[in-house]
């Protein structure tokens, strides 16, 4: 592994602003004293930045030769809205608020490649250090581009990277093409007649309406859905009614929707709408369909993943990557900077858990789990990453 030697001497300092961020988490667009431990350290090592797009991002802009070529990195800031169950020392200051997702470690390790950038000269063109809010449902990287992310800050290309649970520390996987699903939900409201329980005839019954249409939307993905074209369903709620003898009003049916492709999920909710509908018309009932599209699909291009593979395998070795790593139906946000800009998402192998000190929860190391940490032994192996990323697209 050809690690970049300056950056392993300064790896404590990096780790000790990692678990600095991990005790204080904050939450989407409440980032700001993530964004000011950020700053102050940008503004420490001379590089000049941006401040207030969606809020709380900060850019920061290194500059070197004469070049006009230029890419960004990002880096996401916010924490989710959890109790944390680890002891250890660096654990969260904030009831109900926590890295589970390890933003904090994203955040240090392009800290630790910014300080590396800042001090030496072995590129030609610009740098964008993108430290991004709000990327747990927040949309923040959504936001960063109405606000003029890439009118302000002109790149050719944008590149991401996030820790994975359950694969090798010091590996990596990238793909072409789909790497994320895209996030939808749907909001469904079956509108009956309430009635005394013990006289059914006199009432419209919405929870067996709604019954009925939960079953009937799980033949779509089975039926109606191309078998090779990755898709999920999850009807995750059903509330209605509010005592033993009463039939309520209404019900509703509260779900997530994933897919990698627009057509799939146009196919999707275009059968939802029409099963829930033509149901409760039946029953002489009606529907209230809500189907909100939070983030697209993350499509990595086919060029920039060669690119980063090269990059990758030069660093790590080709035995330390995986160019098939398997997709996930989780999001990603920066799936809106990639419809925008070319570029590519990469995994970097988080391990099993090992690594967590004496004094973490029960649970497994697993993202957005009470017990989940970070692996500082990834700081030096993303922030060389990034160094040589730089180095190879904007060679002297």
């Amino acid at each position: 592994m050809k690690l970049v030697d300056p950056i392993r001497e300064f790896q404590q300092e990096i780790q000790a602003i990692r678990r600095d961020i991990h005790a204080h988490p904050e939450l989407c667009f409440e980032e700001h004293r993530t964004a000011a431990v950020v700053s102050a350290k940008l503004e420490e090592w001379g590089i000049p930045m941006l401040r207030g797009l969606a809020d709380t991002g900060v850019v920061g802009i290194i500059k070197r030769g004469t070049s006009s070529r230029a890419l960004g990195l990002r880096a996401d800031m916010d924490a989710l809205p959890m109790q944390e169950l680890n002891q250890f020392a660096h654990t969260s200051q904030h009831t109900g608020k926590m890295h589970a997702c390890g933003h904090d470690g994203h955040t240090a390790m392009l800290l630790g490649a910014a300080r590396y950038l800042s001090q030496h000269q072995d590129f030609d063109g610009t740098v964008y250090l993108i430290f991004q809010p709000a990327e747990e449902g927040g949309g923040g990287a959504r936001r960063m581009i109405e606000e003029g992310l890439f009118e302000r800050c002109p790149m050719d290309a944008v590149f991401g990277m996030h820790n994975w649970p359950g694969m090798e520390t010091g590996t990596f996987g990238v793909r072409s093409g789909g790497m994320m699903a895209s996030s939808n939900e749907f909001h469904v409201t079956v509108r009956g007649k309430g009635a005394h329980a013990a006289q059914p005839q006199k009432g419209i019954d919405p929870v067996m309406i709604a019954v009925q249409i939960a079953q009937s939307w799980q033949t779509i993905v089975s039926r109606n859905v191309n078998p090779l074209e990755p898709a999920v369903l999850s009807l995750t709620q059903i509330h209605s009614g509010s005592a033993t003898n009463v039939i309520p009003d209404d019900a509703s049916l509260i779900g997530t929707v994933r897919t990698f492709s627009t057509e799939v999920l146009d196919l999707i909710e275009s059968r939802m709408e029409k099963i829930a509908r033509s149901t409760a018309a039946a029953f002489d009932a009606e529907v209230d369909f809500i189907f909100k599209r939070n983030y697209p699909p993350l499509i990595n291009h086919e060029k920039e993943t060669q690119f980063v593979t090269q990059v990758l395998c030069d660093l790590v070795g080709s035995e330390k990557l995986d160019q098939r790593v398997e997709p996930t139906m989780g999001a990603e946000d920066f799936a809106f900077m990639l419809q925008q800009k070319p570029g590519c998402y990469v995994f970097i192998g988080n391990g099993e858990g090992a690594h967590r000190n004496s004094g973490h929860g029960l649970g497994p190391c697993n993202l957005h789990n009470p017990s989940y940490d970070f692996n500082d032994d990834l700081l030096p192996i993303g922030a060389s990453y990034w160094v040589r990323l730089v180095e190879a697209y904007l060679p002297v």
